[in-house]
């Protein structure tokens, strides 16, 4: 009857200690996710530039607005003519490792300068991937819009305009 305990405790023992001792050294070790390389890096270079085209102000206050995807609309005073300028979003694109989150933000808005004198206020609109965005691949295009706001004839006389604008990309 003791040889029977005995062999009732070992079973009860070992088994168990045996299990456990299988599934520490054959089961491999499972992640959910890869953690990325440090450091992540983004490159962004800019493909295209923001353009407005031609309009004609008839009065005092307008707006003319491209959206991200270069469709151009006006409010106010301001005439789109139907011409051969050019109207364009501004292209981005940025080069990441796929999966990676990207925030866009947005500077503040700046003043354009004309070559006849005069300024216009440059605000910059909504990206087409919107903020924040996932990377689909190593490069993804991202395009962004603005709104030009048009002041007084001897406000803004007619010319060309250009100037700068900041948009910062923020991996996390």
């Amino acid at each position: 009857m003791n040889n029977l305990s005995l062999y009732q405790l070992l079973r009860r023992v070992l088994i168990p200690f045996y299990a456990i001792l299988f599934i520490l050294l054959f089961i491999p070790r499972v992640n959910a996710q890869e953690k990325p390389p440090k450091p992540i890096i983004i490159r962004v270079s800019t493909l295209q530039h923001l353009s407005f085209g031609s309009f004609v102000q008839t009065g005092s206050y307008g707006t003319v607005t491209v959206d991200h995807s270069g469709y151009r609309s006006a409010t106010g005073n301001i005439i789109l003519p139907n011409s051969s300028s050019i109207v364009t979003a501004a292209l981005f694109e940025v080069e990441a490792i796929p999966g990676t989150l990207v925030h866009i933000l947005n500077g503040a808005p700046v003043s354009l300068g004309g070559s006849n004198g005069g300024s216009l206020l440059l605000t910059i609109g909504d990206a087409s991937t919107g903020t924040p965005f996932l990377t689909t691949g190593e490069r993804s295009n991202v395009f962004i819009g603005g709104t030009l706001t048009v002041r007084s004839l001897l406000d803004n006389p007619a010319g060309e305009y250009s100037g700068m604008f900041q948009v910062t990309f923020i991996q996390q």
